[in-house]
């Protein structure tokens, strides 16, 4: 039977893909009205939190709304409930409805918004662009019956363990015996109660990035055979990939800078856009980065694109990128929407594996606050 759950038992499972920590320190990422200590029952997924996207949080009888966009980014001294931004905040705590956002957390994580920008576009990431960190590199040692050694390797491989360059699934195994002496109180899966016990046992290492770490142990605790694991985590030297927001990549054949604006139109669902440079130049190395991304035109060159997509480009931002040789295509910022539908993916998935009974879906309230004539 499919049971209720925490708006905080689903944010942690949300967080340990997206945490927190990643965003940059100017963000406001996380909770921002309400209380994650509540029972959720519909989520909706939002860009933006504007009134029209309360109102049908509303009719919809949302208990969650989960942003790309914070609805509050800088401090608030009063809350006037005659503004716009009063009105909002209002009618969310009037309703119960709770907004969570995750704004440059989302950006920079694997499979978040700069991937997802990439993908629509078929880019064989190479780069990320504006690199924070570096994902360090561990190696985790799992001891587990030989009955369960390749079901483990499998699902760790699944969740990401074991990748090194195009190589996934890599591991390797020893054997041996293992003992062990359950103590009183304790459910073995093998052995007795106050007795010493030997098992011939597998020691399966393989590669994890660190921040997998949050991931790759619950699913390890959940799929191994025994009440407690016994499993290492050793810090290496190997350099780590980098982490960070927007990617740099190709596409996959290259095409005119003017082919390359109607496909980016038809991909992201945009009716026009500005571009600056020669429109039959061919274009290949694309840098992409969603929201406002006039401040890094000069990273997008060093790194060697053909072509820079952001968005918010500015008249004297789009000058320096034409001096130094580089194509701009500003699709705006709106495109960022891509977010919906792979968070309410990951969400329906997490929700499966909870047994809960929760329903996701995606605003449909326009935030585009540009019309095209």
């Amino acid at each position: 039977m499919s049971k209720s759950i925490l708006a905080n038992d689903l944010i942690r499972k949300f967080e340990q893909w997206a945490p927190k920590k990643l965003a940059y320190n100017w963000d406001n990422v996380g909770l921002q009205v309400g209380t994650l200590n509540k029972q959720i029952s519909k989520i909706m997924i939002t860009l933006d939190v504007l009134e029209n996207v309360v109102d049908e949080a509303i009719d919809k009888s949302i208990d969650l709304i989960i942003a790309h966009h914070p609805l509050l980014f800088n401090s608030i001294k009063k809350i006037d409930i005659d503004s716009p931004s009063g009105r909002i905040i209002n009618k969310l705590i009037k309703h119960d409805i709770t907004v969570y956002a995750a704004h440059t957390n989302l950006d920079i994580v694997d499979g978040g918004v700069s991937d997802m920008l990439a993908d629509q576009l078929d880019i064989k990431i190479t780069n990320v662009l504006l690199p924070s960190d570096t994902d360090q590199l561990q190696k985790l040692i799992v001891y587990v019956p030989e009955s369960h050694a390749d079901f483990l390797i499998e699902a760790m491989g699944a969740a990401g363990a074991g990748y090194i360059g195009n190589y996934s699934h890599c591991s390797f195994k020893t054997t041996g015996t293992g003992a062990f002496k359950p103590m009183q109180g304790t459910n073995p899966y093998i052995g007795t109660e106050g007795q010493t016990q030997e098992v011939q046992e597998v020691k399966i290492e393989t590669i994890i990035k660190k921040s997998q770490i949050p991931v790759l142990i619950p699913l390890v605790e959940k799929v191994h055979p025994y009440e407690e694991v016994a499993y290492d985590l050793i810090p290496l030297e190997n350099k780590g990939s980098e982490i960070g927001a927007g990617r740099v990549g190709d596409l996959q054949e290259s095409m005119t800078l003017n082919a390359f604006c109607e496909f980016i139109k038809e991909r992201f669902d945009v009716p026009v856009l500005r571009v600056t440079g020669d429109l039959e130049a061919h274009v290949k190395k694309v840098a992409i980065l969603g929201g406002s991304g006039k401040g890094f035109i000069s990273e997008a060159k060093q790194l060697g694109a053909d072509v820079y997509v952001t968005g918010d480009m500015t008249f004297h931002e789009a000058q320096d990128a034409m001096g130094l040789g580089l194509n701009v295509v500003d699709p705006g910022h709106h495109v960022e929407k891509v977010m919906k539908q792979v968070v309410k993916a990951f969400l329906d998935k997490q929700i499966v594996e909870m047994d809960a009974d929760v329903e996701v879906i995606t605003s449909t309230s326009n935030t585009e606050p540009f019309q095209f004539l």
